[in-house]
């Protein structure tokens, strides 16, 4: 059989002329890999401080909950049931101070997911933009460049165009660096977003670990007022709960805005699973094991940050979150170089943006025990 050389490629075909892929940058970690290799081969085994993903047991009070609810063979909905919705929005209340109510939160596949692909799944686009801060999680600019929109930087809010940001992302405490908003800062943007028609999302997913500052979120009244308009926040339960393996996580706000998600996720079929629904009201409902997954968290934190300062690093802001911002004042990957001899792994900075090229971004995720050979290396390397 004949075939048509001169047919073009498929759409997604590495010959055909636009691909998604095209608009995106090239995937930050895969630059990891040589310094993982490296760090791999030391004597004592890898340290890995990279990627910040949970290590510890899922709580049993979690895992009881999932297993009580295997037995789930029709489809769950994409809002979910209204116990899941109850105890997303009293947990709000509990623990943020929000005042909402099930029909302004809606649980998501994780928190990524919702990342990416909230620009597209409120119609944004070319001559749109979607506005992020200078340092910043690497999946706010990608979800701009899905949907077509512009990805702008920001240190102030008052260094945008209002007459084109769509969509205005706070991240509070910040990935990567730990630092937390005001209140006051976080009102000046809720503002500044209401005067000009912006739809402001609050990346709260570090919240509840808060270390020398109190996290407050966008939803609390000292923020916002008496109203969530124009207003969302994104938590996760990958951290505090120890379920990124579960993809468990929600948004909650504006009830306008969370109605128009649910309505376009039902069509995409974005549905978290009937088990994890379970897991997750009974993660909310119990706040004993997040607080002794603060203990051990603390514990590391406090053994790394004195290690790496005695070793020459200088710490920034790190008041909050799973992270501690390093620098030497030195291109970061001759650190990550450096620290990878030791058989320790860390981020650079300038995955986060131009603006973290002379730091490392350090997670305190790794057990007692890896977090005890790294600092034990460090000591001796001093």
């Amino acid at each position: 059989m004949s075939t048509n050389s001169t047919r073009a490629p498929f759409p997604g075909h590495p010959g055909a002329a636009r691909r998604v892929s095209d608009k995106l940058p090239v995937f930050p970690w895969d630059k990891l890999e040589p310094y993982k290799a490296t760090a791999l081969a030391h004597p004592g085994g890898l340290c890995d401080f990279s990627v910040g993903t949970p290590v510890d047991p899922v709580p049993e009070v979690i895992q009881k909950a999932l297993a009580a609810h295997t037995d789930t063979p029709g489809y769950p909905t994409v809002w979910g049931p209204l116990e899941l919705r109850e105890a997303i929005a009293g947990w709000l209340h509990r623990r943020l101070g929000a005042e909402t109510g099930p029909q302004a939160v809606l649980p998501t596949v994780g928190s990524k997911e919702l990342v990416a692909w909230l620009p597209t799944q409120l119609g944004l686009g070319p001559g749109d933009q979607v506005a992020y801060p200078r340092l910043a999680y690497p999946t706010y600019e990608v979800g701009a460049r899905l949907c077509g929109a512009e990805p702008v930087e920001y240190d102030s809010v008052d260094e945008l165009d209002g007459s084109r940001v769509r969509l205005l992302w706070v991240n509070s405490p910040s990935n990567p660096t730990g630092r937390v908003l005001g209140a006051d800062e976080l009102r000046r943007a809720v503002e500044w977003a209401r005067e000009h028609g912006a739809l402001l999302v609050s990346d709260e997913c570090y919240l509840e670990l808060g270390w020398e500052a109190e996290p407050v979120s966008v939803l609390h009244p000292d923020v916002c007022g008496d109203g969530h308009e124009g207003l969302l926040a994104v938590h996760s339960l990958s951290k505090r709960s120890n379920l990124a393996g579960y993809r468990a996580s929600f948004v909650a706000g504006d009830p306008v805005v969370v109605r128009e998600l649910l309505e376009v996720r039902k069509h995409g079929g974005m549905i978290v699973p009937a088990p994890v629904q379970a897991a997750t009201v009974a993660a909310l409902a119990d706040d004993a094991h997040v607080a002794e997954q603060r203990e051990r968290y603390a514990a590391r934190r406090s053994a790394l940050r004195a290690a790496l300062e005695a070793y020459g690093f200088r710490i920034e802001h790190s008041e909050a979150s799973l992270y501690l911002w390093a620098t030497q004042d030195r291109p970061c990957w001759e650190t990550v170089a450096e620290l990878a001899g030791l058989g320790i792994l860390v981020a650079p900075g300038d995955f986060y943006g131009p603006a973290g090229d002379r730091f490392v971004r350090v997670a305190f995720t790794a057990t007692d025990e890896r977090v005890a050979a790294a600092v034990e290396r460090l000591g001796a390397a001093s």
